[in-house]
């Protein structure tokens, strides 16, 4: 029987040019990802995505556009049992952006009760690349911003 692991992402250029990031710590792990995460049973994927920016961010969005589906077999970087597919929209602030930023990675405790913590950082676009996100997908995704928005 096959396992997928729906994932939704937003990407947020700003008026300075800056993209947005979040800096996980998950499981005993560091990630830098694009915001956003897993589809709920019953939610379609541009309801998701909003979901997850009100979760994370606190903020309300617009979705833009589609921007790319996961086109290549990826497994879970989580369970190894699970394949990820992934679908990335542009998205526009609806609200005032008001989430804490910081101007470093991983700028966070870790409580010792906790195995998910998060923070959000914005990229100066001369300093964004598939290198600083760390999932596979993800990097593919940055590059594709990258050209389309040069």
């Amino acid at each position: 029987m096959a396992l997928f692991n729906v994932r939704v992402y937003g990407i947020m250029i700003n008026e300075k040019r800056e993209v947005l990031v979040m800096d996980e710590y998950i499981r005993g792990g560091y990630y830098t990802k694009f915001p956003g995460g897993g589809l709920e049973l019953g939610e379609g994927t541009l309801q998701c995505v909003v979901r997850e920016w009100q979760e994370e961010l606190q903020q309300e969005i617009t979705v833009v556009e589609h921007l790319y589906t996961t086109d290549f077999f990826q497994i879970s970087a989580f369970d190894q049992t699970t394949q990820i597919i992934a679908i990335y929209y542009r998205v526009a602030p609806r609200s005032p952006f008001v989430a804490k930023v910081s101007d470093k990675p991983f700028d966070f405790e870790i409580p010792e009760d906790r195995t998910e913590v998060e923070g959000a950082r914005w990229i100066a676009w001369e300093d964004f690349s598939a290198a600083v996100v760390t999932l596979p997908i993800d990097k593919v995704v940055a590059d594709l911003v990258k050209v389309k928005y040069a």
